[in-house]
Parts: structure tokens; C-alpha cells; sequence
């Protein structure tokens, strides 16, 4: 078996097109496993390609008998399509991460498992956010989330499973796709561009850690150098924004291009966080890890690709 091999789940998506770079960077043999026939984003030159469903047990068994390393990126569903179906979020994701832990600890191999940052912790009692917030979800898809973690832990305690958690917050930044049921940078941004109002659910919105993805690669990449097995750490910028401080934030951006700023305000959703704020400190502690963008600057970057992309 080569050294430094990596299998990314869900690598091909947006978070993985910023990821497996990174991987590449540190010397590591990557391949990255998605269900389309096509990557939806365009991978480096030197990655390996695979197209299947990691619920395939014999494409994922001979996928780890090659690999040292998995990142599980993929997840079936988004949290509004969760709280729509429960059941489905719960059957689509959880009995193939299962037999996944099952199969990376019958191997020894060593696993890191993407989280949710955002979902899985529900309404905050002090901010930031500790590792150690009492965690309970009023969404299905962050009970689904914590059920995963929960299962990863049963089998490091039952298994010998090798794994470390990440929760990440609000990654924004170049080729998120707007209107797609999270990504309120993104969606807001899109919308200005097309001249429809901004969606706001409740008078301000919700407050989010909003981190640039590339410093969620980073920090994904650090827990997987230099964090500790059995551990959960938090990735986040450590600072808080509604809505509207994004709204606010974009309209000097759009006047430089001649576009006016509308707001649409709707009524609060009951699965909506009022407010989630992650304290990464003990990722710092751990590994050396910092974001290094400021948010003023991924905005522009943000808006800049989705210019070019909506060729506005």
C-alpha cells in the first residue's frame, strides 16, 4: 500500500473542490469517490476519480484495502429538505456511515468524519461555543448529524474505529452554488445580482459563524495531521453575523457595480438556530490551526466568481 493515501466521500462537491488540493499539497495520494459519472467541480490533475455510492460495501471495501485515510464529506440531504422528510434524512444517511465505520475499523484504517458545526449543538446557552455545549438538535438533520457522531464513538469504544470529528460552520466562498437550500452568502449575493430581493426569515435573521471554505480545508486538513483520535473540534471564525450584517456588508460591494440592495423579510422558521457561534480554540490548542481570511475580502472573492458565473 502506497503512504499517504487518502479516500475523500463526497470530495467532488464544494468543500472537497477547496480540500483535496490542500491534501495534494502535503505530499498525500488522494482519491475522491462521488456519485456522479463527472465531478461537479474540477478536481486537480494528479486526482484519482471513482464514481459510485459509498453504501456500495464492495467498492468501499476495495476503496480501503488501498487507503490509509478517509474524510467523509458526503452527506444526502440539506436541512430543509431534513425537516421536510426526517425519516428519509435519517434512512439516506446513517445506514451507510454505519457499515462505512464497520468496514474503516475492520481495517485499521483511520477516518475523519465532517459534522455540523451549525445544526448539532441547537440553541446556544453561552457564546461562543464549546466542543463541550450540550448538544440538542431541533433539526432533523442535526439529529441525524449527532447520531453519526454518536455511532463513530460506539465504534472506537466497541471497533477500535480510528476517527476524529470536525463541526464546521458556515463555509461561504468561491463556487458555492446559490439556491440550493443552504448558503446564505452565496443565495443573497445571486439575488442582488438578479435583482430580486434578499430572503430574510424573521426581522434580522439568524447569527452564524461564517468561516471562507479554504480555511475550512485547512482546518479539516490540520485535524487530520495533528488532532487527537476519539476528539471533536469545532472550525469556525469565532465571530457572529446575521443576516442582515451580511446584507449590510454587500451594499457598499454592489453600489461599486451599480445594483441596488432589496430585502424580503419572512416569518421565522422553527427549526432555525437563533444564533451559533464556534469557539475553535481547542483546534488551536491541538493543532496550530487559524482561519486566515477576513470575511470583507471572501466576500468580494464570492461575489467576483458568482459575476462570472451568472455572467452579470
Amino acid at each position: 500500500m502506497n503512504i499517504n493515501t487518502t479516500l475523500v466521500i463526497g470530495g467532488a462537491g464544494y468543500i472537497g473542490a477547496h480540500l483535496v488540493p490542500q491534501l495534494l499539497a502535503t505530499g498525500r495520494q488522494v482519491t475522491v469517490l462521488g456519485r456522479r459519472t463527472h465531478p461537479l467541480h474540477e478536481l486537480p490533475p494528479d486526482t484519482v476519480y471513482v464514481a459510485g455510492d459509498f453504501s456500495q460495501r464492495d467498492l468501499i471495501g476495495r476503496l480501503l484495502d488501498t487507503h490509509e485515510e478517509v474524510i467523509h464529506l458526503a452527506y444526502a440531504t440539506v436541512p430543509n429538505t431534513s425537516f421536510e422528510n426526517p425519516l428519509a434524512d435519517l434512512l439516506q444517511n446513517l445506514p451507510p456511515t454505519e457499515e462505512l465505520f464497520s468496514e474503516v475499523a475492520v481495517r485499521g484504517r483511520k477516518l475523519l468524519l465532517v459534522s455540523s458545526g451549525g445544526t448539532v449543538y441547537g440553541e446556544a446557552n453561552n457564546l461562543p461555543i464549546r466542543e463541550d455545549h450540550p448538544t440538542k438538535p431541533i433539526s432533523p438533520y442535526g439529529v441525524t448529524k449527532l447520531t453519526l457522531e454518536n455511532y463513530a464513538y460506539l465504534y472506537a469504544v466497541t471497533h477500535g474505529l480510528k476517527y476524529i470529528c470536525v463541526r464546521p460552520g458556515n463555509a461561504y466562498g468561491m463556487g458555492q452554488q446559490p439556491f440550493v437550500g443552504q448558503g446564505f452568502v452565496s443565495t443573497a449575493i445571486a439575488s442582488v445580482l438578479r435583482r430580486q430581493p434578499i430572503k430574510i426569515f424573521g426581522q434580522t435573521g439568524t447569527v452564524r459563524d461564517y468561516i471562507y471554505v479554504s480555511d475550512l480545508a485547512s482546518g479539516i486538513v490540520s485535524a487530520l495531521d495533528r488532532g487527537r483520535l476519539s476528539e471533536t473540534y469545532n472550525i469556525g471564525s469565532g465571530i457572529g453575523r446575521s443576516n442582515t450584517d451580511i446584507i449590510q456588508a454587500l451594499i457598499p460591494l454592489m453600489q461599486e457595480i451599480g445594483v441596488n440592495v432589496q430585502m424580503e423579510h419572512l416569518p421565522e422558521r422553527a427549526f432555525d438556530v437563533k444564533s451559533n457561534i464556534l469557539d475553535s480554540t481547542k483546534l488551536f490548542e491541538h493543532t496550530g490551526w487559524r482561519p486566515v481570511h477576513e470575511f470583507d475580502e471572501g466576500l468580494r472573492c464570492t461575489l467576483e466568481w458568482l459575476r462570472q458565473l451568472l455572467n452579470e
